[in-house]
């Protein structure tokens, strides 16, 4: 189906999630203001009214704005996160440009601009909102120098058509540049903290006093623990998804320049990481206590801490709390769970039920998400998803959809479908954390030594003396071992299925 005309769609006041959600698709108009006689090379497929698929060139060519055309920002956005698989962004950003100058008849105009002025129209306006919406939306693709130098020679040579037009040049580089700032502090920080921890762990101490002591109240920590989840979780670019999942990574060109085609970022995966530490501090907690009396302290803690963060809206906290409670180490101390208090695992076995892909976690989870989307405040804005069950998620829609059709045409259903479920989470990364933070609360929960696994499960023997005889010879082979340091992970994140704890169905 070839369009012939593409209307002009301004700049949108509703988030990315609400505009996803008010379609089933992407409903547009194909642009054929390109001149050029091959119409079938860029012909896009509709299907019941909606965007299904077409050549890569022709979906490029939507992207193009024109004096009157301005692609709909849920089309700017769908394209570019997937466009990744098929080319790489800076030589997307290169053919664009290319298109706008053939379209607007730009070459040779650098110096006898002035005359044209009234047939460009709002051409220079269109492609800064262009430049604007793809620098807030993937402002990592920047952290690239061909990337960066493009939109430096593209936005000069607008400023030389549109000097009036150099303040939102101005804004835009500005706005880009504090958003890179902001992640390589981010990653300075990190670093910080891995190298405080690791200091911490090749010690071969474990901490004298433990979370309740540094943090007797429930409802603080599960607030500090949502002060590191909405930070980590903001700065995760939603094109880090789609590279996770690239089965095909684009060949290094011959100049052996492989720095542009790599990730340039792993926040995903340390957020990944995060889970992961959160899990294996909760179980070194229980684990680390000779004492049963104090062991039934520390789980009755946690119970407190999760249901706490289930009230926030915090579910990936949640989630980790419960998978450190369902380590085996933890899971087999049957003296120390027979004195937890019954009546503070209901919920939370509620909750865990992973019965109908976790349906009750879902059912939760939306009704947070309607509280959110009325929420005056920001303490009731927040909605933190369970990150693995959400990776997983698009893993599957990744998997069970392929990024071409038969006749080799991109499909844009997949590329629309898996920028709807991202679009949520990027209305959730905006959230500011309302509560007070405790930085010596925060530094103990990331940088405090756990255990990893085969010191866990020795601690846990030393609690509870082995019965099988299975545990029983593991125990004499653990006591045989040399003692390992504690560990920040109990083990490395995978980016699929097997990022999901697999709870039990009862904790006790």
């Amino acid at each position: 189906m070839v369009m012939k005309n593409r209307e002009s769609v301004g700049p949108q006041m509703p988030t990315l999630a609400q505009m996803f959600s008010s379609c089933n698709g992407y409903v547009g108009t194909d642009n054929n203001n390109h001149g050029r006689p091959d119409l079938d090379a860029e012909t896009l497929i509709f299907e019941n009214g909606n965007l299904h698929s077409g050549p890569l060139e022709a979906l490029i060519q939507h992207l193009v704005p024109t004096s009157d055309y301005f692609p709909d920002r849920t089309y700017t956005f769908s394209f570019l996160l997937s466009s990744r698989l098929f080319i790489r962004p800076h030589e997307l950003l290169a053919q664009v440009f290319k298109l706008c100058v053939l379209q607007q008849n730009l070459t040779g105009l650098d110096n006898g601009f002035k005359t044209e002025r009234s047939r460009l129209d709002n051409f220079g306006p269109h492609l800064v909102n262009l430049l604007s919406e793809w620098t807030e939306m993937f402002p990592y693709d920047f952290r690239d120098e061909p990337m960066m130098k493009q939109l430096r020679d593209i936005t000069q040579r607008v400023i030389v058509l549109y000097p009036e037009l150099r303040k939102d040049i101005s804004n835009l580089s500005y706005n880009l540049v504090t958003k890179l700032t902001n992640l390589k502090s981010y990653e300075e920080n990190l670093a910080k903290i891995e190298v405080d921890e690791q200091r911490k762990r090749e010690s071969h101490v474990m901490p004298t006093t433990d979370i309740t002591e540094m943090c007797p109240s429930p409802l603080a920590l599960a607030q500090q623990l949502t002060h590191i989840e909405l930070e980590r979780l903001s700065m995760i670019g939603p094109e880090e998804f789609v590279q996770a999942f690239a089965k095909e990574r684009l060949k290094p060109e011959e100049n052996g320049n492989k720095e542009m085609y790599t990730k340039n970022t792993h926040n995903l995966e340390s957020y990944v990481q995060w889970f992961n530490r959160l899990s294996y501090l909760v179980a070194s907690e229980i684990a680390s206590h000779a004492k049963k009396k104090m062991r039934v302290k520390i789980i009755e803690y946690f119970i407190d801490v999760a249901k706490e963060c289930i009230n926030i809206g915090n579910f990936n906290s949640l989630m980790a709390i419960i998978a450190g409670m369902n380590l085996s180490p933890v899971t087999r101390l049957k003296k120390t769970w027979a004195k937890v208090n019954k009546d503070k695992l209901k919920i939370l076995e509620h909750q865990m039920d992973p019965s109908n892909n976790f349906g009750s976690y879902r059912s939760c989870l939306k009704a947070a998400m309607w509280r959110s989307e009325g929420a005056a405040e920001d303490r009731g804005k927040i909605v933190i998803p369970f990150f693995s069950l959400f990776v997983k998620d698009l893993y599957f829609l990744n998997e069970g959809c392929s990024n071409k059709q038969e006749d080799g045409t991109v499909n844009f259903q997949k590329c629309w479908q898996m920028a709807k479920q991202i679009s949520d989470l990027i209305a959730w990364q905006q959230v500011e954390c309302p509560f007070e933070k405790l930085g010596v609360v925060t530094n103990y929960i990331l940088t405090a030594p756990i255990y990893k696994e085969p010191m866990l499960s020795l601690a846990s023997y030393e609690c509870e003396s082995p019965e099988t005889n299975f545990d029983k010879e593991r125990f004499k082979q653990l006591k045989l071992q040399p003692s390992p340091p504690v560990s920040p992970s109990g083990s490395e994140p995978k980016l699929s299925q097997s990022c999901i704890p697999k709870p039990s169905g009862s904790i006790s």
